[in-house]
């Protein structure tokens, strides 16, 4: 028998997610938020706990201890792996059940991205992706683990292979990424090594757009590249990549050997338009209504980087900020509609500007036609990525390392952790996996 307090399912404990939980928190509705890990994780500073500067644990949170205070909500732990529109259920895979069915009146989903290697998915053995904290601790102990197999290495001319780092895409991750790893490698790292000179390391950053960040405008784009340079990194545009394996990358024909390449390139939806058997645009993500709604099914909301939708002729981006304001208008759609009041308006984004920090103390930051670059704008990224981080304790513990580390120049955690239980990290000479407001790409 179904309860006869309205059930509202959501699925994703990410941006979207969280926003449209909390949005609900005060509706009388019975909400379950599914998602198959037990964190929110900040998407924005993946990249920073992949180069030493942060732990994993000061970006990752507790789904349970953020909504904690809710009364109507229950978290699951499990996998979505189906939407059956008629029923109006959906399965979850847990640790010890499959294909559970979980009832809804209304549904939420907020699913989120995964890496897109464009169909060549065998580069994948090769060249790791970051969209979680797994992953950023395995790029972590593959670039640490370059220097210390280079330290070992009695050959000195195998040194320079075994640190050559190479990153593929220069959108935002890739830029910031790419500037995080030259502090680490000048800064950071220059001193502690006997038989190598760590600031001889190379750095690679390719896309084959014809310039980095581009979302920003020319002059912020050019800024960026020419910040990237300074920091020693080799900005390499206007070619794919043709082949990625153990011995690096061919670009344009050319051979870059390396043992430590990473994906900073594209993303995919996840499967919820099969899920839901509805229309998608090419990439895959769930064409919605102006309320956010799945056509023919008002009980269904797809928000944040799985939803399509366009405002003013152009296509959303898949920034953090879209899937708050997404998230947080279906919930307050969801919970006019449980108290029997008039909906809103059709949503629409506003959009807070794009940012994406450079190395230590630069950032470029766009606001409408306000463009700036350098130390004051990398505050106003500081700034805004504490604001959003999820807790309170977070922004405490992030701030204090973030002055920490521009002080001294030591990091957060520089371990090298091989976990019980996963593949052992085989070693590196063998190997083979924004806005004003946060990007979550």
């Amino acid at each position: 028998m179904r309860e006869t307090v309205p059930r509202v399912v959501i699925v994703g404990g990410g941006f979207g997610g969280l926003a449209a939980a909390r949005a609900l928190k005060n509706t009388p509705a019975n909400l379950i938020l599914v998602d198959r890990t037990n964190h929110h994780l900040f998407q924005p500073l993946l990249y920073q706990v992949a180069t030493s500067v942060l732990s994993p644990g000061q970006i990752g949170s507790p789904i349970r201890g953020i909504v904690g205070k809710q009364r109507n909500t229950t978290v699951i732990l499990g996998e979505v792996t189906g939407v059956d529109k008629d029923r109006q259920c959906v399965s979850v895979n847990s640790a010890d059940r499959t294909d559970v069915p979980i009832p809804y009146d209304f549904l939420i989903l907020a699913t989120g991205v995964t890496h897109s290697y464009f169909g060549r998915d065998e580069f994948e053995k090769f060249a790791p992706g970051l969209k979680s904290l797994a992953d950023a601790v395995a790029i972590r102990n593959k670039i640490l683990q370059a220097f210390e197999q280079a330290e070992a290495e009695e050959d000195p001319t195998r040194h320079r292979d075994l640190l050559t780092f190479v990153l593929v895409g220069a959108g935002p991750t890739g830029v910031e990424m790419a500037g995080a790893i030259a502090v680490l490698i000048r800064n950071t790292l220059k001193a502690e090594f006997r038989r190598i000179t760590p600031g001889s390391a190379r750095i690679v950053l390719l896309d084959m757009a014809p310039r980095v960040l581009g979302p920003f405008s020319e002059e912020l784009s050019l800024a960026a590249k020419e910040r990237l340079e300074s920091l020693g990194v080799e900005v390499r545009l206007g070619h794919g990549v043709d082949q990625i394996d153990a011995d690096g990358v061919v670009v344009a024909g050319e051979r870059i050997l390396s043992k430590t390449v990473i994906w900073t390139a594209g993303v995919a939806p996840s499967p919820a338009g099969k899920w839901l058997n509805v229309g998608t645009d090419r990439p895959g993500r769930v064409r919605i209504q102006p309320d956010l709604s799945v056509p023919g099914h008002p009980e269904i909301f797809v928000v944040g980087d799985t939803a399509s939708l366009d405002q003013d002729g152009k296509p959303l981006p898949g920034v953090a900020q879209v899937a708050m304001q997404q998230g947080r208008y279906a919930g307050k759609l969801i919970g006019r509609r449980v108290t029997g009041k008039s909906a809103p308006g059709p949503f629409r984004y506003f959009d807070k500007g794009n940012m994406a920090v450079v190395g230590k103390g630069f950032a470029v930051l766009q606001i409408g036609k306000v463009h700036l670059s350098g130390f004051i704008a990398w505050l106003a990224w500081a700034a805004v990525h504490l604001q959003f981080l999820a807790q309170a304790s977070l922004r405490v513990s992030v701030f204090v390392q973030w002055v920490w580390t521009y002080l001294t120049g030591q990091r957060g955690s520089r371990l090298i952790v091989n976990h019980y239980g996963a593949e052992q990290s085989k070693p590196v000479i063998e190997a083979a996996p924004v806005g004003m407001t946060p990007s979550s790409k």
